[in-house]
């Protein structure tokens, strides 16, 4: 474009310095200034062509550039609900410590208990030794001198025994209470590990967002600014024509009129046309997000068509969704495209009428494991990311799978090379027989 202008300028200015000057009266004969006055007009008429191929080119910029405005606000809007889940979890994570902390204080008392009633069964079991051997209680009763001995020794054997029953009772309940303690407080302890884990895996996915969005936002300004260079560039140059054209038609209408009579400038400006202005009165047509949608009916179903519905059903948010922790799983998440990997594999199941789960956990046990070399398109493939099994997608065949990505939104994969070979730990779950 820029050659082409620069070669109706090389062309104007050659032609207006070897021919065209105003004349004043009777010093150029009017038959000169009209053909001067068409050859700049032919020019001008082919600036007018490549300014209306820049007008096209410019609306589809813009339009260009809403996606780019809309994609820009999904993923704010995904940043801002996981940054509310961040919240939530780290509050849930301090909330839970402070259960370890009360369950630790109360193991400590029980284990206190233990130790004292310990001390006191061994007391009791060293009152009934002699020196090299135990003595038990049968011992004791038929060592007796007399009978009123013997009576005396039953009652207090008697006693022992009540004692030390009560005791070991005692000690068997607080025994069972420490290792009942004990497993809620490594339960809750595991729980905690795990939303640790969870948390730095919504934060690296925050981070890839972020990014995501820093580049969107660097692409909006570079088209801004080449949008602004090149409506100013043309622009400029179509006034140039209009004010070569108006001189012209000024002097010709100068030499044309009686003596006694003038024209106004304005009325030989406003009879020639503006490029300029026709290119402002062009507006881009307003964008339609593609793949917004709300839900549709449900397709039916016979024979091997399940698996085609369920790996093709999320193509329509290929390039057109974001990655939201939690999300698919309402009607205004589907409308936007915003899933996590989850809550996309069971949205696409469910266009083939087939529900599964929601989470990771849940979709390990949707069907029958198999191996990896027997995959085929419509399986359950899962991928170790920032947990043992913290990613699932839906296999596609040829080595690639449809998922939702943090760092993309929803995408086809490659998992046969690169980052998603390395992650895939092998589980591979086919729900449609």
């Amino acid at each position: 474009m820029k050659k082409r202008l620069l070669v109706l300028n090389t062309t104007i200015i050659l032609g207006l310095g070897s021919a065209f000057s105003i004349p004043g009266v009777n010093a150029e004969s009017i038959n000169k200034l009209e053909n001067q006055k068409s050859q700049i007009q032919q020019q001008r008429s082919n600036l007018q062509a490549t300014l209306a191929e820049a007008d096209k080119e410019l609306v589809s910029v813009l339009e260009e550039i809403a996606e780019l405005n809309a994609k820009i606000t999904k993923v704010e809007k995904a940043i801002e609900d996981n940054n509310k889940l961040i919240a939530e979890t780290e509050t849930n994570i301090a909330s839970t410590k402070a259960e370890v902390d009360q369950l630790k204080e109360e193991m400590a008392i029980i284990q206190e208990r233990i130790e004292k009633r310990s001390a006191i069964l061994k007391q009791r079991a060293q009152s009934f030794q002699e020196s090299g051997g135990t003595v038990a209680y049968l011992d004791v009763l038929l060592g007796a001198s007399s009978f009123s001995d013997f009576v005396d020794r039953v009652g207090a054997v008697t006693t022992f025994v009540q004692a030390d029953k009560q005791l070991l009772e005692e000690q068997e309940q607080d025994k069972k209470a420490f290792e009942e303690k004990k497993a809620l407080v490594e339960e809750e302890l595991a729980g905690l590990t795990s939303m640790m884990t969870e948390l730095k895996g919504m934060q690296a996915t925050m981070e890839g967002q972020k990014q995501q969005n820093s580049s969107l936002i660097q692409q909006l300004k570079e088209k801004e600014n080449s949008i602004a260079d090149k409506k100013a560039k043309l622009q400029s140059e179509d006034v140039k024509y209009a004010s070569l054209i108006a001189q012209i038609e000024q002097s010709i209408a100068a030499q044309s009129a009686p003596a006694d009579q003038s024209v106004p400038a304005a009325q030989s400006v406003a009879s020639a046309p503006s490029g300029s202005a026709a290119v402002n009165k062009q507006k881009p047509a307003a964008q339609t997000t593609k793949g917004s949608s709300t839900s549709a009916p449900k397709p039916s179903v016979n024979g091997g068509s399940a698996i085609s519905i369920v790996t093709t059903a999320g193509n329509k948010y290929i390039g057109n969704s974001v990655y939201v922790f939690g999300g698919g799983r309402n009607a205004y998440d589907i409308a936007n495209g915003r899933f996590d990997c989850s809550g996309f594999v069971h949205w696409s199941f469910s266009q083939a009428g087939i529900s599964v789960g929601a989470s990771t956990d849940s979709l390990k046990f949707a069907g029958r494991q198999v191996s990896s070399s027997e995959m085929r398109a419509g399986d359950l493939v899962f991928f170790d990311t920032y947990k043992r099994d913290g990613h699932v997608g839906i296999y596609l065949g040829g080595g690639k799978f449809i998922g939702s990505q943090s760092s993309t939104g929803v995408a086809i994969a490659n998992m046969s090379s690169g980052y998603w070979k390395t992650k895939f730990n092998g589980r591979v779950v086919r729900v449609i027989e």
